[in-house]
């Protein structure tokens, strides 16, 4: 990973970020300056040298700023690593047992609700099986939701571990810790239920959109389950 320096030569101001005191750069009128990306670099502590970006119109001035400080305020940036990347990063990395299913399942919607679909590659060895579903009329939440549990319905052999890998943080939440569902408890239900009949199951979290080639095969099967509004069953590979 490449460690990024920031050296821009602008002062500071002390500001609140959503209810929490930062450093940020301003002009010389107090202003927050931003970048080249229009965000505006900001520090939670002046000796810490990671530095993060926020919205422009996030920061408001502290009732009691004082002056603007000058630039080595604060000492020399590290831009902070992307949480994301970190995370898209750790995912590619996973190591599974030889015997495991592994399970990439994802929802898409065009407009929410909206035409909704769901995509699903599930990995057994060498071979690997891949559905594209069109569902109608939905959530997005319907699809992810729907999308983890045609992958469960699939699994031959409950006996085996199953690693299912997700982006939907609601589905995870409403399937394995405990958030109560608001909307769609029927397929909440269902799909505990799938689930239950797996000896050793687990939901991974996984970034979407983030370059993990087996999450990205599962978003683009549901994009084309809602683009061309067809199913086409389970294809083996």
């Amino acid at each position: 990973m490449t460690t990024r320096v920031l050296n821009t030569l602008v002062p500071w101001r002390t500001m609140i970020l959503r209810g929490a005191r930062v450093l940020a750069r301003c002009n010389e009128r107090g202003e927050p300056t931003t970048g080249p990306d229009g965000r505006v670099e900001i520090r939670y502590k002046p000796k810490d040298p990671r530095a993060y970006r926020a919205g422009k119109a996030n920061l408001e001035p502290a009732p009691d700023a004082g002056e603007i400080l000058p630039d080595d305020a604060c000492v020399q940036a590290v831009a902070a690593p992307d949480k994301k990347a970190v995370a898209a990063e750790r995912a590619r990395s996973l190591t599974h047992a030889a015997d495991a299913y592994v399970v990439y399942a994802d929802g898409a919607c065009s407009g929410n609700p909206g035409p909704a679909g769901l995509g699903v590659v599930l990995q057994d060895g060498m071979v690997r099986r891949e559905l594209s579903m069109f569902l109608g009329v939905g959530t997005n939440n319907i699809a992810e939701l729907t999308a983890i549990l045609e992958a469960a319905n699939a699994i031959e052999d409950a006996a085996r571990p199953v690693r299912m890998h997700t982006d939907s943080k609601y589905a995870i939440g409403v399937l394995s810790m405990g958030w109560k569902a608001k909307a769609n408890i029927e397929l909440v239900q269902r799909t505990k239920v799938a689930l239950s009949r797996l000896t050793d199951v687990q939901l991974i979290h996984v970034p979407g959109h983030a370059g993990v080639p087996l999450n990205e095969r599962a978003d683009a099967l549901a994009v084309q389950a809602v683009k061309t509004e067809s199913t086409t069953g389970w294809l083996t590979y």
